[in-house]
Order: structure tokens, then C-alpha cells, then sequence
């Protein structure tokens, strides 16, 4: 059994009336104690819901709990049940029928703004529904949806305002509480979607006004108008990608990550202002940022830092958050359940500007306090007594209390530090004394003025309740058995008294306590067994009072820091129940006046770029210019010039030194221009042909404003500007055609002048890469391979060869080379072409035999007139001669490659290769290479080889003859064939018996495809390498009566 605790955690208790009351030990009474049916394992689901005023006899208490039956045997949910009770869990109504009996239930939502209106969700499995109720649970109305919602976020001030996340990553919005959604984008990055709190001015239902959500979605931050999210409302504030995952928005600042030369750089757009690059010290070199406050508009953030592991320092920005110095060094880390970060580092309820955090220092953890956010720190001091009152010896800096900082995810059950802002002065916590924090003998400790002194209240751990704005704390035992006393105190922890709030020992899962601590009611619930229903046990302790507080009965208290009444620049005073006086408070009782201090050094920090030396004072850092803070200025304008100190954002001290430490206006400085840097807007050194290319100019130091720029794009097309806030937005340029370009800029002013060059490489996308080369080569016979682009003119490209099994590629910037093959078999090469972001590749294979023999084929010339010369039409073709020979033939299709050569008119090339079997043993000697030579020519010249290209439509396909050079290899011993050849002019008959004798044979054909279950490759031409350029041969193309007149030769090629 388990209580698993819903997405919408924040819940409340209305005017209670009296239930039950608590019995001192030796007289325990069980009243107000109910339980719910077990249904098997059940894992259960609860919230509690607020109708009328807190404190107040105005309302009733509404408690809704949502069980659902888990079936391990199915692994999946087969029931649930929703329970409501009107009397503060005294009894409880079965409301299944009211939502449907066979309905299965996932999850229950409360209105943050409005808890009379409750939303219920399906299971998704079952069914995408959702479930609505605007009377405190007790009816409901059911709607379909037309999606499966994975999420929900409320807005935070219209009750009806809702964004839903679907499981298929799409974001959609309400205005009517659920009952209709409008979809406003899709691919949204889980958990990255935002309402846009506008700043100084709140929307009400009464006045119109424009909402914008906010959202991550192809890793670019995207806003858009609820009402209307279409693409021409969207806007993308931060320009280019960021991080995935990376888009946070807390209070009035958007923090983006975007990480460049493998270190993340940070942005920030405070109340929603243009991005500035988030400033920490110049060599802190950041691995992790972590943003843990915003509150007071100030940005406190840890930081990993290059040379961290487990540790973080803290740093605290300025009011829009760009500049951060540091505040702590080494604070400890730890990873949580699910992986994600924990910072020791503990925000005290109540009281601005106070923090805890654990330091790491040589190997120990101490726990230090600070008042004035992190402008000092200092160690925690240990109480004087332990619990039984005997004398505690821990010295400072030696010995100190240190203290557990966790803080509880579970709603329902406290971590290990607990502060309430009704409460200010009080902290409880784990923790132990010693010089450095321990996992073992840890007790717990309480502070009733703020952490100045501490008290040991338990020597084992404890869940600590905050009950009648503290004026009550209840602590129940963590322990794994069944309890069934818990301990009361009525004075801020000075004294326990011990109580019994059930009869039989109860495994505790958990407490709820009465939101807004305003009452003094509490729920525990648990089980008595592991099989047994839940039992949820309502103690209340009013009847311990018999009245409320009244003025008399309160007393002022100071808030200090170990005597120093001035904290962040005031002095507050508090109102705290006396300890003797036994009343109940009800409303917040810690009502406050201030008073503002004189200003000291000590209300001021180190500015950016300047560290606290150890006389105090704040001196420049090695890495920092002071000057540098005028680079942005103009002459005849100011600037601020720091004087190294700041004020502490939300420190309220008046005069004092004030005026010394505050930055002073100052006149801009006339200089010349220095630092210029141009560069791209994205920051990338290529661009796209025909797009537009957004320069930069960045001067470190000069007078902008009276500066004349010239920009020379190096196309033959220059730009001038009078001064550089024509060119805030960017220069713009399209460039026509590819190549690189040199891009200079030249600033100048009365003072001097400054210039910059920038390469840029811009380059149109590439489509194609086809791989020319020929099919079949020779052993030991150079060949050429060329890689064919389209288009053929992209840019700057880079080219990698990889040849056979050889694992390191060559590279080169020329699209050709040259090689040999020593070896006979199959051969693969691969080219992969680089252009800007974009990788093509092809790869073919190459067939090396030592002898081959080659033919030239022709078709009929109707053939022509469907030629559309494209590779896919090449290689059908192809195929379907192959098929036709081979049926003409019987020759095996082993022995035969067929390759249909670009251009018109329409020619092939028909190879006869020597067959192996996979023993490596040759089925053909040379001899039954001519054999199926002449069997193939005497076929072709006979007109038995043809094929039907369409109905109607019949190609017939003829022994063509030989092209030029290189396809024919010359040689001394065919010098009588040639004589042979004159004399088959008179005699037609021996011409013909030639043609059966004589046979050339021409390397150059590529096999790939019948390495490839037939699937022929294109076919370039060996004589010409470019796809666009067509294979035209030495005569026109004969007709089949006139190739007996023709000289027709076969060379042997090889030995």
C-alpha cells in the first residue's frame, strides 16, 4: 500500500466544526476515526478541497479521496473509486455513480484559484474523458476528448484558463474549464510550456485582453496568443536554436541555454525584454546552471563550475540578471531519485533574504546560515544542553550544529527542514553537532528566533506539523512500525507533551494538515496491517483552548542576527504568543513593522568583476576592465560608473554610505573604434544561395553613434552607414551565386578607425551524388571514379573515399581519382560528399577480371521515341534485354551483363564474364568465352533478339559496331583481322563467317547490379564521365541488312 500523492498539490480545509477531541495519555478516546473498504492492493489518491473562509464557521469541509485497485496479475488499473466527505472525514459518500460505475478514474485536479471547481481525468487507457464539477465534487459533468492529456496547467489568476499537454506532444488551451480545447501547437517539449504573466497588468474576465503562452517546440522558444495561436501570430523572441529541453520561465525572467564549442552559454529576458547573455565571472566556465530564486527581482543561481564535481557555487544576479557575483562557494550536491540535481541549499519561509546551505569544505560538510543573501555567511551555533539538559562543549569555528536540508517531494509527509512563512522566526530540522555534517546520530533541532540559538527536541527523527501559525507543532516518529502517540508543543518547541491519537498501532503513510495552518485540525492516515483498508484518524485540538488570542496576550520580538537588529536594511518586529499564555491565534498572528537602517558597508556587495579581498574592500578582478563599461557608449551620452559596490537587491537602507558605494553617472569617453567583429546572426560561417544573411558588427570600444561603417560583401556589392544604429536589427544581403566570400568591414571615426574580415562559405543545398565509374575493369588498369552532383555547382564541398574493407577513407577536395585493383573479385567504393550540414553519398561496385569480352548494341530506332534519358528508365531497359538474351539464348544470366548507355540515339553495352563458383574455380576458360560470343552475335544477327517495350510496340535489338577509343584495344595482332576485314567486302558470305570469329573485347562496365538481386545500376559511358554529356558514337546506327557490309571485330583483351 502506498499513498501516492496527486499532480495538483495544493489543497485546503474550510471552517471546521468540532469532530473529536484529543485525550492526554492514560486517556485515550478514538473519535473522528473512519476507514475506507479495501478493495484488494489498492493505491490511493487524495485531496482535500476548500469551500468558504479558513478559521471561520462559514463553510463546510469538503475531502475528496480517489482510490484505484491495482491488478498485479494484469499489471494494469481495474477500478477506482472517488470518496467525498462533507464532515471532515467523519463519514464518507461513494460517489461512482455519479461519475459512472464502469468509469475508471487516473487522476483529480482542484482549481487553484477556485477549489469549488474539481476536474477529474480517465484512465487513459480505457478512455479520454474528463470529468467536471463546480459544486465541491458533489455532481459532475462528463466530456469526450479528442485527445489523451498527459498534463495540465492551471492559470494563475482566471479560474477557467487552462493548458493541457497531450500525450503525442501537443498543446492545447481552455477558456470554458476544459468543456472545449483549441489546439495550439504541436512537437512541444514536455514539461516546457508557460502562461504569460503579463507584468503590471492583470487580465480579468471584466477587460480585454491579450494572453500569450509560452512554449518550447523544435528547439526554439515560441510565443503565441491563446485566442489565436496561428503561424502568424507566433513569435520567436530568442533568435536561432537553443538546448533541447532547456526554456525555463520563473516570475518576470525567461532563462534559455544554447551551447557553442561545446560550452552551454546563458540567456535571460527579464519582464520580457530583448535576450542578453547572462554574465558570470570570466573564468568560471559554467558545465550546469541551476536558477533557484527569483523572488525580490533578483536571480539566485547555482552554478557548476569547470573544475566541480559534486559541488556548486552560488551567485546572485542584479535586477535583470544578467551580472552575477558570486555568493558561496562549494555549496554540496546530490542526485535525487530520478536523476535530477538537489542543492543543498534551503530558503527559510517568512523571512527575506534568509537562507541555509551546506558547504563543502576539505572533504566536511558544514552548514552555514546567511541573512542578507549570501552577502555574508556564517556557521550555525550548537545548542548549550542537550535534551536532558546537560552541557553541550562545541566551540566555533571547531565544533558547530549542521543540519539535513532535504526537503520532502511527498506533500504528505515533511522532509528533513520545515519552515512556514506564519511562522518566521521557527525552524525545525534534522541534523547533528560535531564538526561536520553526519548521517549518523542525527536528532532534531529547533529555532524560535530566527536561527540565532537552537534547541535538541529529539534524539531521533521526526515529521514536524506547523498547526495555529505555529502557535501548535505536532511531531509524529519516522519509523517503519506502527505508532500511536505523537507529541504536542505549545511553545515554539520548548517543551513536548506526548499524546495517543489512535487505540491501536497505525502505520503511518502520512499527515494533512489544514492549508494555511489557521486551524488546529489534522488527518493521519495509514493502516493497521499491510492487507488492511485505509484509516484516515481527524484529531482535533481546539478543545485544548478554551479561548482565542487577544492583544494582551502577545509580545514584540526583533528579528537580529546574533545581536544586529539591521537585516537587509531594516529593522522588523514581529508579534509572538507569550509562552505561558495558552489561547488559539486563528488569523496570521505575526503581524510586522519595519523600520529602515542607516546604510553600511555591510548592505553592499562586490559589483560584477569585483571580489571581496580580505580587508573588505572589492577590488577589480584580474580578468576585468572597469572601462569596459563604457564600450556601449556614445559621446555626449553618460554611463554609470561603478564603484565596485552594489546594493543588495530589496535592501531598504537609507543614507549612511550610500551615496559613496552607488555607481555614479558619468560622460562618455571619445575614443577610436577597437574590438570590431563582424559576424552572422546564428553565428555560422555558411549560407544558403538566394536566402538572406543577417551581419552583425560589434565594436568592444568607440563612439557608435558618430561612426561611419562600410561593409563590402565581396560579390562586388558594398554598403556605407552613417552611424551603427541603422544596423541594430543587422545587415541583411542575399548572395546570388556560390563560392566564398570575403566580407570585410572597415569602422572609422574622427579618432581613428578599426576593420574586420569574415569568410563566409554559401553554398546551395545538394540533392544528388552519383558515383561514375566503370562496371567491369582489368586487373591492374587504372581507372577513373568521379562523383556527379546536382547541382553541379553547391559551394565548398569535401569528398570521402572508402575503396573494399579498408576502414580509413581518403579525402580530397576534387570530386575525382584515380586507382588500381591488383586483385579479381567485386570491389566496392563509396563516396560521401560534404556540403555545409548536409552529407550525400553513393556507392557502386566494380567487377576486376583479367579477361572479358564487350559489345556494342543497338535497337530499333522507335525506341528513341520513348527514351526519356533518366536513370530509372536506363536500368528497366537494361533488365528487360538481359531477360531477352537469355531467353534467345539459354545462355545463363550469370555470364551476361547488359548496360543501357545515356544519350541518343539508344545504345547498350553487352558484357560476357567468366562465371566463378564459390570455390573460386572459373566455370568458363576463354575458349567458352568466344563459344558464347558467337552464339550471342549469330542471334542478334538473325533478329531472334527482341522484347515488347508496350502493346504494339516491339524493339528489336542488333550487334552494333565499335565505338572510339578507349573502348577498342589495338594491338599488333590484329593486324591480319584487319586485312581479313577489306577482303569480306567482296564476299559477303566469308564477312559474315568473320563476324562469328573475330570478337572485341572492352573493359569498362560496371556489374553492380547483379550483385544486387538484378537491380542494374545506372550506366555511365567510359567515355564520357558526365551525366549531361550523351554517349554519341563514331556512325550513325545501321539497319540489320546493312550490318553485313560493315566491318564487325571482337578483340580479346587481357593475356
Amino acid at each position: 500500500d502506498e499513498f501516492v500523492p496527486t499532480p495538483a498539490l495544493a489543497s485546503a480545509l474550510a471552517g471546521a466544526s468540532h469532530l473529536g477531541s484529543l485525550c492526554k495519555e492514560g486517556h485515550t478516546r478514538r473519535e473522528g476515526s473512519s476507514s475506507l473498504p479495501a478493495l484488494g492492493f489498492w493505491g490511493a489518491q487524495g485531496m482535500m478541497c476548500m469551500s468558504g473562509c479558513p478559521g471561520e464557521h462559514r463553510g463546510i469541509v469538503v475531502i475528496l479521496i480517489l482510490t484505484k485497485l491495482y491488478d498485479y496479475n494484469l499489471g494494469s488499473i481495474t477500478e477506482s473509486s472517488l470518496w467525498r466527505s462533507t464532515d471532515y472525514g467523519t463519514t464518507y459518500e461513494k460517489l461512482n455513480d455519479k461519475v459512472g460505475l464502469k468509469t475508471i478514474l487516473s487522476y483529480l485536479y482542484v482549481c487553484p484559484t477556485n477549489k469549488r471547481k474539481i476536474m477529474l481525468l480517465t484512465d487513459p487507457e480505457v478512455e479520454s474523458s474528463l470529468l467536471i464539477s463546480s459544486d465541491e465534487g458533489a455532481t459532475y459533468q462528463k466530456y469526450r476528448l479528442n485527445f489523451y492529456i498527459h498534463s495540465l496547467l492551471f492559470h494563475p489568476k482566471q479560474e477557467d484558463w487552462i493548458l493541457a499537454y497531450s500525450q503525442d506532444q501537443k498543446l492545447f488551451s481552455s477558456v470554458e474549464f476544459g468543456r472545449r480545447w483549441l489546439l495550439l501547437h504541436e512537437g512541444v517539449t514536455p514539461n516546457r510550456f508557460y502562461w504569460f504573466t503579463t507584468v503590471g497588468r492583470i487580465c480579468t474576465q471584466d477587460l480585454k485582453c491579450i494572453v500569450f503562452v509560452l512554449f518550447l517546440s523544435d528547439a526554439q522558444y515560441i510565443t503565441c496568443k491563446m485566442q489565436n495561436c496561428s503561424e502568424a501570430t507566433r513569435s520567436k523572441p530568442f533568435p536561432g536554436y537553443i538546448d533541447h529541453n532547456s526554456l525555463i520561465v520563473q516570475g518576470d525572467y525567461v532563462f534559455v541555454q544554447l551551447t557553442s564549442g561545446g560550452r552551454p552559454h546563458y540567456y535571460v529576458s527579464y519582464r520580457r525584454s530583448p535576450f542578453a547573455q547572462m554574465k558570470l565571472p570570466k573564468y568560471s566556465l559554467p558545465k550546469d546552471m541551476h536558477v533557484i530564486s527569483t523572488d525580490e527581482n533578483q536571480v539566485f543561481a547555482a552554478v557548476q563550475e569547470w573544475n566541480q564535481n559534486d559541488t556548486y557555487n552560488l551567485y546572485i544576479s542584479d535586477t535583470r540578471g544578467v551580472y552575477f557575483t558570486l555568493a558561496l562557494e562549494n555549496v554540496k550536491s546530490s542526485q535525487g531519485l530520478e536523476g535530477n540535481v538537489m542543492i543543498d541549499l534551503y530558503e527559510v519561509a517568512g523571512i527575506k533574504g534568509m537562507f541555509l546551505a551546506n558547504k563543502k569544505i576539505d572533504n566536511q560538510v558544514k552548514t552555514f546560515i546567511t541573512y542578507n543573501k549570501g552577502r555574508d555567511w556564517s556557521l550555525l551555533q550548537a545548542p548549550h544542553t542537550d535534551l536532558r539538559g546537560n552541557p553541550i562543549h562545541c566551540l566555533l569555528p571547531y565544533c558547530s550544529l549542521h543540519l539535513h536540508l532535504k526537503v520532502s517531494d511527498n506533500p504528505y509527509t515533511s522532509g528533513n527542514i520545515a519552515s512556514r512563512d506564519t511562522a518566521p522566526s521557527i525552524i525545525v530540522a534534522s541534523g547533528n553537532i560535531g564538526t561536520e555534517l553526519s548521517d549518523n546520530d542525527i536528532s532534531m533541532f529547533v529555532t524560535s528566533d530566527a536561527g540565532n540559538t537552537w534547541r535538541q527536541i529529539f534524539e531521533e527523527e521526526h515529521s514536524v506539523l506547523y498547526l495555529d501559525q505555529g502557535g501548535v507543532l505536532v511531531a509524529m516518529k519516522h519509523t517503519s512500525l506502527p505508532i500511536r502517540h505523537l507529541w504536542l508543543s505549545f511553545d515554539e518547541g520548548r517543551s513536548w507533551s506526548k499524546y495517543s491519537f489512535t487505540s491501536l498501532p497505525l502505520f503511518v503513510d502520512g499527515v494533512l494538515g489544514e492549508p494555511g495552518e489557521e486551524t488546529l485540525i489534522m488527518t493521519v492516515f495509514g493502516h493497521f496491517s499491510h492487507r488492511s483498508e485505509w484509516q484516515l484518524v481527524k484529531v482535533d485540538y481546539k478543545s485544548i483552548f478554551d479561548r482565542r488570542c487577544e492583544e494582551e496576550d502577545y509580545r514584540p520580538w526583533q528579528l537580529h542576527s546574533q545581536g544586529e537588529a539591521c537585516i537587509m536594511g531594516a529593522k522588523r518586529i514581529y508579534r509572538k504568543r507569550k509562552s505561558e499564555k495558552k489561547c488559539m491565534q486563528g488569523k496570521y498572528a505575526g503581524a510586522m513593522t519595519s523600520e529602515p537602517c542607516v546604510c553600511t558597508e555591510a548592505d553592499f556587495d562586490c559589483d560584477y568583476g569585483y571580489e571581496r579581498h580580505s580587508n573588505g574592500q572589492c577590488l577589480p578582478a584580474f580578468w576585468y576592465n572597469p572601462s569596459s563599461l563604457s564600450k556601449d557608449c556614445s559621446l555626449g551620452q553618460s554611463y554609470l560608473n561603478s564603484t565596485g559596490y552594489r546594493k543588495v537587491v530589496s535592501n531598504n537602507c537609507t543614507d549612511g554610505v550610500r551615496e559613496r558605494y552607488t555607481a555614479k553617472p558619468q560622460q562618455c569617453p571619445g575614443k577610436p573604434p577597437q574590438g570590431l567583429r563582424i559576424l552572422t546572426a546564428d553565428g555560422r560561417l555558411t549560407a544558403q544561395q538566394g536566402h538572406n544573411v543577417t551581419f552583425l558588427v560589434q565594436l568592444e570600444e568607440g563612439d557608435l553613434q558618430r561612426s561611419l561603417i562600410q561593409v563590402d560583401f565581396g560579390d562586388g556589392i558594398a554598403v556605407s552607414y552613417a552611424n551603427l544604429s541603422s544596423t541594430e536589427d543587422g545587415i541583411k544581403h542575399i548572395y546570388q551565386n556560390v563560392g566564398i566570400f570575403r566580407v570585410t568591414v572597415l569602422v572609422e571615426n574622427s579618432l581613428g578607425s578599426d576593420s574586420a574580415v569574415l569568410y563566409l562559405h554559401v553554398t546551395c543545398p545538394l540533392e544528388h551524388v552519383h558515383l561514375s565509374l566503370p562496371f567491369v575493369t582489368t586487373k591492374n588498369k587504372e581507372i577513373n571514379a568521379t562523383a556527379v552532383l546536382w547541382p553541379s555547382q553547391v559551394g565548398t564541398l569535401t569528398y570521402v573515399w572508402w575503396f573494399g574493407n579498408n576502414t580509413e577513407p581518403l579525402i580530397t577536395l576534387e570530386g575525382s581519382i584515380t586507382f588500381t585493383f591488383s586483385v579479381e573479385g567485386m570491389n566496392t567504393i563509396t563516396v560521401q560528399v560534404s556540403a555545409g550540414n548536409t552529407i550525400l553519398q553513393d556507392t557502386k561496385t566494380i567487377a576486376v577480371y583479367e579477361k572479358f569480352q564487350s559489345l556494342r548494341l543497338s535497337f530499333s530506332p522507335n525506341l528513341d521515341d520513348y527514351n526519356p534519358d533518366i536513370p530509372e528508365w536506363r536500368r528497366d531497359i537494361s533488365r528487360v534485354v538481359k531477360r531477352a538474351l537469355v531467353e534467345a539464348t539459354g545462355i545463363s544470366s550469370k555470364h551476361i551483363l547488359v548496360a543501357v548507355l545515356p544519350g541518343l540515339p539508344t545504345s547498350a553495352e553487352l558484357f560476357i564474364l567468366p562465371y566463378q563458383d564459390a570455390t573460386g574455380e572459373k566455370k568458363r576458360t576463354a575458349a567458352n568465352l568466344e563459344q558464347i560470343s558467337e552464339t550471342l552475335i549469330q542471334k542478334l544477327n538473325q533478329n531472334l533478339v527482341h522484347f515488347e517495350l508496350k502493346p504494339g510496340v516491339r524493339i528489336l535489338v542488333h550487334a552494333a559496331h565499335l565505338t572510339a577509343a578507349p573502348l577498342v584495344d589495338l594491338t599488333p595482332s590484329h593486324s591480319g583481322s584487319a586485312m581479313l576485314m577489306l577482303l569480306s567486302v567482296v564476299f559477303v558470305g566469308l564477312a559474315v563467317f568473320i563476324i562469328y570469329k573475330f570478337k572485341r573485347k572492352i573493359p569498362g562496365l560496371n556489374i553492380y547490379a547483379q550483385m544486387q538481386n538484378e537491380k542494374d545500376q545506372e550506366m555511365v559511358s567510359p567515355v564520357s564521365q558526365r551525366e549531361n554529356i550523351p554517349n554519341v558514337p563514331q556512325r550513325e546506327l545501321m539497319s540489320p541488312e546493312q550490318l553485313v557490309d560493315e566491318k564487325l571485330e571482337a578483340h580479346p583483351i587481357g593475356k
